[in-house]
């Protein structure tokens, strides 16, 4: 009996409606003082098993009722019930009495929808509990699976939030004694004893020259540097020349002097950025390009945590920035890709470089100043170019040459490479035995190589020394040795000499910036039968140089008056030298006539210049570059075409230039003033008198 003590107040009207109006019975009537064991027997009397039924199934669709309500209750709480339940309109419906009305509030509830208005009647409660239990189990899993995500997220915050605090912390612990720890502390003192532990300075370094007055054999290449860098409008420079005859050098030096300058626009901070043009590698999508500058990826540029955590791209500034106001000195600028060669022209006409991103965001409000800065107006790049290189002009970007002056260095001479060596000793303190700078000046033509080979030589001295002499002495012995163990050899192996041979000549050549004497020989035979005699040349001297013998036998038919078809004639190129071009024509000229007439020629004179089927001299190319080589073989006398008077050097020391229009100007400067007795020539002049006696 105890369960029907909570019975709800709507069982009891229900049951006093199945029983009787209440008026006539009295049994619900509050404070009617009727005990319930008496009601119940009472009912047991009155009722039938039909009704007792319908009232069991009442009291399960309540407690259903019940139950479903306490589930809301559980997930939201009394409080958010309430409130759910006020803003759907169910909070009458909720306390009311009778079950149909609180089913009523329990769809608005589960359902969330207000509008729902009709009351369902009683066959109708079962099939709406039930299917209120269906949404109600589908909404109570679906809240578990997102409390327990929910849970998740909060503790992944929470662990967010602890290291964001511990990082707090260790900044404000840092504030006080920075960001160093015992590791990085102990890194630092290694840095600082590997700083202590130092050499001196290397050979390179030690045997530079270090004022424009110990520059040799260079004089009027740094006056028009000078000119051109140290002055109120410095102009971009071009440096021509071969290696090691202190290009870059003089560049530096020239820079250090136009900061002395009243009127200059160099500032004391200007700097001197030297780079090697075939270092400089560039990737054509601009992810780098260490010359001008770059933009990279903003998550993988290496940016600031900040900038990289805020998709912020940061440009790389190039070489053309941090020589702003300075001059940047590119060696080998031959070698540079051709096209970054026109995009560095962009940036000398601009005096700018301008950057590009996709991943730049003006609107963006965690974009620093500079960066933005930087995007809207580029990055300054106002220097002054000097390039160097060894290629001819040539082989130089057309554009780039019309942008810049160009100045020529000379190959050194002999002379002048002797004299760097003996100021290098000087400036090492060691004393020279008297023939060892002219050695060295034989096995090379570059200052800097004369220069090492004089520092191997040093560190050998001091390896012998016994400790008793007060300085170093370089003899030739160790020049020697020192030539052995490098594999060295003289640079310039033909030299001249005063004796006049037949048939052999000098002829002259240029590779690069570096001349050469070329040794060009033939012989000539009576042919076996007139008129069917040839003439062979060594293929490996090039197609043009071959050309150049046949042109040279239609000039000596021409000038001697014999015809090259009586003669087995064979000119040869002594070592197989290339000529790259038509001008050891002359030369071969003279070669031919003096072996087909027996005529010796001088062996201290050589000759350039193409030759016209007219005998005439052609310009050629190289004038400075083969004449200096020439003085390096010891050669008095030069012989080049009339047309490159204005290319020869003026400041020529030791040798004798001449020029010449036609080929028989040269022979009273060739031949020999008196022919001496050859071998060669009297072996040719016995075959032409048994051919006449035939």
């Amino acid at each position: 009996m105890g369960r029907w003590l909570s019975a709800p107040s709507y069982w009891r009207r229900d049951l006093g409606h199945r029983l009787g109006p209440p008026g006539a019975t009295g049994l619900f009537e509050r404070g009617s003082g009727v005990k319930l064991d008496d009601l119940f027997h009472k009912l047991k009397r009155r009722s039938n098993p039909v009704f007792v039924r319908r009232i069991k199934d009442t009291q399960q669709l309540s407690q259903q009722v019940d139950a479903l309500y306490g589930i809301l209750k559980n997930l939201y709480g009394s409080e958010r019930l309430v409130l759910r339940a006020g803003k759907l309109d169910a909070l009458q419906l909720m306390r009311s009495d009778r079950l149909e009305e609180r089913v009523l509030g329990l769809q608005r509830l589960v359902m969330e929808d207000p509008s729902i208005e009709r009351i369902p009647s009683r066959n109708e409660l079962q099939d709406i509990i039930s299917d209120l239990e269906d949404r109600l189990a589908e909404f109570v899993a679906r809240k578990s699976v997102e409390q327990r995500i929910e849970k998740k997220v909060a503790e992944k915050m929470q662990e967010r939030q602890e290291e964001y605090v511990q990082e707090l912390r260790k900044q404000v612990l840092q504030e006080g004694k920075g960001p160093d720890n015992p590791h990085t502390l102990k890194r630092y003192a290694e840095l600082e004893r590997l700083e202590r532990r130092t050499l001196t300075q290397s050979a390179a370094e030690k045997l530079r020259p270090s004022s424009v007055g110990e520059v040799i054999g260079q004089e009027q290449a740094v006056k028009a540097l000078f000119a051109k860098i140290v002055s109120p409008y410095p102009q971009h420079i071009i440096l021509y020349g071969p290696p090691g005859v202190g290009k870059t050098t003089v560049a530096r030096l020239a820079l250090e002097a136009a900061k002395e300058m009243r009127r200059t626009p160099f500032g004391e901070e200007a700097k001197f950025v030297e780079v090697d043009g075939t270092t400089l590698r560039w990737d054509p999508r601009e992810v780098t390009n260490p010359l001008l500058g770059s933009v990279h990826d903003p998550i993988y540029q290496g940016a600031r945590r900040e900038l990289a955590e805020g998709s912020v791209p940061e440009p790389k500034l190039g070489l053309v920035t941090e020589a702003h106001g300075g001059v940047l000195f590119i060696d080998e600028i031959g070698e540079m890709d051709s096209v970054l060669q026109n995009k560095l022209l962009k940036v000398l006409e601009d005096k700018r470089v301008h950057f590009d991103s996709a991943y730049y965001d003006p609107s963006d409000p965690n974009l620093p100043k500079y960066i933005k800065k930087l995007f809207e107006e580029g990055a300054p790049a106002d220097f002054v170019l000097i390039g160097a290189t060894t290629r001819s002009p040539e082989e130089i970007n057309p554009a780039l040459r019309s942008r810049c002056a160009e100045v020529y260095f000379h190959p050194l001479s002999g002379d002048n490479v002797a004299r760097i060596v003996s100021n290098a000793a000087q400036r090492l303190g060691a004393t020279l035995e008297p023939d060892v700078p002219e050695l060295i000046s034989q096995l090379t033509v570059e200052g800097r190589k004369a220069t090492g080979i004089l520092a191997d030589a040093y560190g050998m001295a001091i390896q012998g020394q016994d400790g008793e002499q007060d300085s170093i002495v370089i003899n030739r012995s160790m020049i020697e040795e020192v030539a052995r163990v490098s594999r060295l050899s003289p640079h310039t192996p033909i030299r001249a000499s005063e004796t006049a041979e037949v048939g052999r000549v000098f002829g002259l050549g240029v590779s690069g910036f570096i001349g050469s004497v070329l040794e060009v020989e033939a012989v000539a035979f009576p042919a076996k039968q007139a008129g069917q005699g040839s003439i062979r040349f060594n293929d490996t001297a090039g197609s043009m140089a071959k050309d150049s013998v046949f042109n040279a036998g239609s000039v000596v038919r021409l000038l001697t008056g014999q015809s090259l078809s009586d003669y087995d004639i064979h000119v040869n190129v002594v070592g197989g030298g290339r000529i790259d071009g038509p001008s050891a024509g002359c030369a071969m000229v003279l070669a031919m006539i003096s072996a087909i007439e027996g005529k010796p020629i001088r062996q201290d004179i050589a000759v350039t210049g193409e030759i016209s089927i007219q005998g005439k001299l052609k310009p050629v190319g190289g004038i400075p570059e083969k004449i200096y080589g020439a003085m390096r073989a010891n050669v008095q006398k030069v012989l080049v075409p009339a047309d490159n008077r204005a290319d020869v050097p003026s400041d020529l020391d030791g040798i004798d230039v001449v020029t010449i229009e036609r080929v028989e100007e040269a022979f009273a400067h060739v031949f020999a003033e008196k022919e001496q007795p050859q071998p060669a020539a009297a072996m040719y002049r016995a075959m032409e008198h048994l051919r006449g006696a035939v």
